[in-house]
């Protein structure tokens, strides 16, 4: 379909993911069908050791609004999603999982909301995550308080991907050029109005993500609060300053207790030990929040590319690196 005479374009990252793909399809095209403008279906696949490739090349022959990106080697759902976008044609820009947690039905109530209010981003809040583990949303109740607490543009609570955006958006996204790619956060960065919709997340339909259970969740969440806030470095400098300040006061106490009162201090080898310690710790924590962003540094400075498109599939590719 040529560019510009799409109205919507649904991106969706998979990477092992065969088993999902025609169910997916069965509830997302009847909704598109319904909404009765032109549209694609952007699928942005890490190489996969499965049939997902085959999957999605059977069903592009049945219905060419679906399109396939592949890349030259596995780079990550932040990275495909914001190929997704950025090789999107639509005048508005979804993006979805394929695992069919989230509604494909609600692009209609995002689109309707989005024109009703002029809002140029409709997001979609979860009120209940159905199918997560106690620890995996206590994690991420924590990483978003933690993120809204310190970075320096509010990200809403309970929401991913999920969401429409408009081409003007997606433009400024472009424009960004940054190789972590943390979406909803980018986002937000880019400001414009934005409005949300509550919905009540479901189950994975089959399988298993291919986000750690436990830790992927935190990982998120360290990259919106490092990549959005330098909150880290000050909470390190003013325990730093903490610590001085106590060992300072401390040393006098002593000074004044064993020259002036007599005081007889024993010897404190296990006092001393847990001190040490203490102090390696927070020095070594303090390396570690310095390294998170110089790592951060070196990644911008190589300018390398966010992800490499290998070969495209009914598709006007747009770019295939994602570097301006």
């Amino acid at each position: 379909m040529p560019s510009g005479a799409i109205n919507l374009s649904i991106v969706v990252p998979v990477y092992k993911e065969e088993r999902n793909i025609r169910p997916f399809l069965e509830r997302v095209e009847p909704v598109l069908e319904r909404l009765g403008r032109p549209y694609e279906i952007i699928f942005c696949l890490d190489p996969s050791p499965d049939r997902t490739e085959e999957v999605i090349h059977e069903e592009s022959l049945r219905n060419p609004s679906i399109g396939l990106l592949v890349f030259s080697r596995r780079f990550g759902q932040p990275a495909a999603t914001m190929a997704g976008i950025l090789n999107a044609s639509g005048d508005w820009v979804g993006v979805i999982d394929v695992d069919l947690q989230d509604p494909p039905e609600l692009f209609l109530q995002m689109l309707e909301t989005a024109e009703a209010e002029g809002y140029d981003v409709v997001t979609a809040k979860r009120t209940s995550r159905e199918g997560e583990t106690a620890v995996k949303r206590a994690v991420s109740h924590f990483g978003y308080t933690m993120i809204n607490r310190f970075s320096e543009v509010p990200i809403p609570r309970n929401t991913g991907d999920f969401r429409i955006m408009n081409r003007k958006v997606v433009e400024e996204l472009r424009g960004l050029s940054e190789s972590h790619g943390f979406l909803r956060g980018l986002v937000s960065l880019v400001g414009f109005r934005q409005g949300e919709i509550e919905y009540e997340r479901d189950a994975r339909l089959t399988g298993q993500g291919n986000y750690n259970r436990y830790l992927g969740s935190l990982k998120i969440g360290l990259n919106g609060l490092f990549g959005f806030s330098t909150a880290p470095l000050q909470i390190m400098m003013w325990t730093g300053f903490l610590i001085a300040v106590l060992s300072v006061v401390g040393i006098v106490a002593m000074f004044i207790l064993k020259l002036f009162l007599g005081e007889a201090f024993p010897l404190g080898i296990p006092t001393i030990t847990v001190l040490v310690l203490f102090m390696g710790g927070v020095q070594l924590a303090a390396v570690g929040v310095l390294g998170e962003y110089i790592g951060r540094i070196y990644e911008e400075v190589r300018h390398r590319p966010l992800y490499i498109v290998g070969r495209a599939l009914n598709l006007q590719v747009r770019s295939t690196h994602g570097r301006r």
